[in-house]
């Protein structure tokens, strides 16, 4: 594999101070910067969430609607995020959605309409959901 990791997932508001409330109360996000038209957000240890204002940006990035994204979160804290999206700050959750293999989903809206997905399938342990040449099965 010549890549290993996601370090950088950038999402387009026009809020920003309202979705970076939703990540950081949701999520427990912690804010590594803001700017006129962006805010970056810690997402685990090497990856960033970036929330930009609409329009082009250097090198010609300019934003458009993905399909999803998903974060990771161990097994055992799946149950509690989904229970403090629902009863503390009033999200509608689906979920948890069990897949085949054993690992689990929840999915939500952010105040932006962006589908996100908190997924324990990573956080199971190496090995749990793969095949013989090191792919998931």
């Amino acid at each position: 594999m010549d890549v290993n990791d996601v370090v950088e997932l950038t999402i387009e508001t026009d809020d920003l101070a309202g979705l970076e409330r939703f990540y950081t109360r949701a999520f427990g996000l912690e804010v590594l910067s803001r700017d006129d038209d962006r805010i970056w957000l810690k997402l685990g240890e090497r990856t960033r969430l970036g929330l930009w204002t609409p329009g082009k940006k250097e090198f010609d990035d300019e934003g458009g609607r993905h399909v999803h994204f998903a974060m990771s979160a161990a097994p055992r804290r799946l149950d509690a995020i989904c229970a403090r999206l629902r009863d503390e700050l009033g999200v509608d959750v689906e979920g948890p959605v069990e897949h085949d293999g054993g690992d689990r989903s929840i999915y939500l809206r952010d105040p932006a309409g962006n589908l996100v997905e908190v997924w324990d399938f990573f956080e199971r342990g190496k090995g749990a959901h793969e095949g013989a040449d090191g792919l998931a099965a």
